[in-house]
């Protein structure tokens, strides 16, 4: 994947030579995250293009890391690790550890892409503690820099939770008006939810039960609970 090598007897270097390419690292957490469709890796993934994530795929899939499953009865394609790409989620996880803990909060969330947010999002939701029937929610944020400022939550009971960038027509049953840093900070542990509602950066109305209880139904990222990460000022 590299054209040229650092030309070191050192391992950490050849594996960087393997992971160093752009999107490289970005697409692998996105198969450990449960996408394995090439369009659903693709929206997890955010600013990649189709034609490098396409590139990037058959690369992966070169170097053993990754598993190209083809069934053409159901003309599907799906894109598994191997147990070589597996091995690579400790280091992964300590890198995010570090991450959350060594780089700035504010640097960490700034230029966070919305779309991707949204696509996340679809597994932030404990249904548990969500009411037994369909529940809308609408996500505005004011501070978006795409033309899609505006997402629609749609979770049923025992149904994926679809996510869209469009109206979908029905009654909302909660409106979020917030800003990517603050949500993304809030389910990243940078910052709490109690805080952003306080300080005004997240609003909430509509369902009196829905806005009581979302730190309940509101599942944060694994990495939320990082002891001695860096919060949000």
């Amino acid at each position: 994947m590299a054209n040229k090598t650092y030309g070191l007897l050192c391992p950490i270097s050849r594996a960087c030579e393997i992971l160093e390419p752009r999107w490289t690292i970005q697409i692998l957490t996105e198969l450990w995250s449960g996408s394995s469709r090439f369009n659903d890796i693709h929206r997890g993934v955010g600013n990649i293009s189709r034609g490098l994530l396409s590139k990037r795929l058959k690369e992966l899939e070169l170097l053993g890391l990754i598993e190209r499953v083809e069934d053409r009865a159901a003309n599907t394609v799906d894109y598994v690790r191997t147990r070589k790409g597996t091995e690579l989620e400790p280091a992964l996880n300590a890198l995010a550890t570090w991450a959350q803990r060594n780089i700035d909060a504010e640097l960490a969330l700034c230029d966070s892409n919305l779309s991707s947010l949204m696509w996340k999002m679809r597994h932030s939701f404990v249904t548990a503690e969500l009411p037994k029937k369909r529940v809308v929610i609408r996500f505005h944020f004011s501070d978006a820099n795409t033309g899609f400022d505006t997402h629609w939550a749609v979770i049923e009971p025992g149904k994926e939770v679809d996510m869209c960038a469009y109206d979908p027509g029905l009654d909302v049953d909660l409106y979020v008006e917030t800003t990517v840093v603050s949500l993304g900070g809030v389910v990243m542990g940078r910052t709490s939810l109690t805080r952003e509602i306080e300080c005004g950066a997240l609003f909430l109305s509509g369902d009196a039960r829905l806005v009581k209880t979302m730190g309940r139904w509101l599942r944060l990222s694994v990495y939320a609970s990082v002891e001695g990460i860096a919060l949000l000022p």
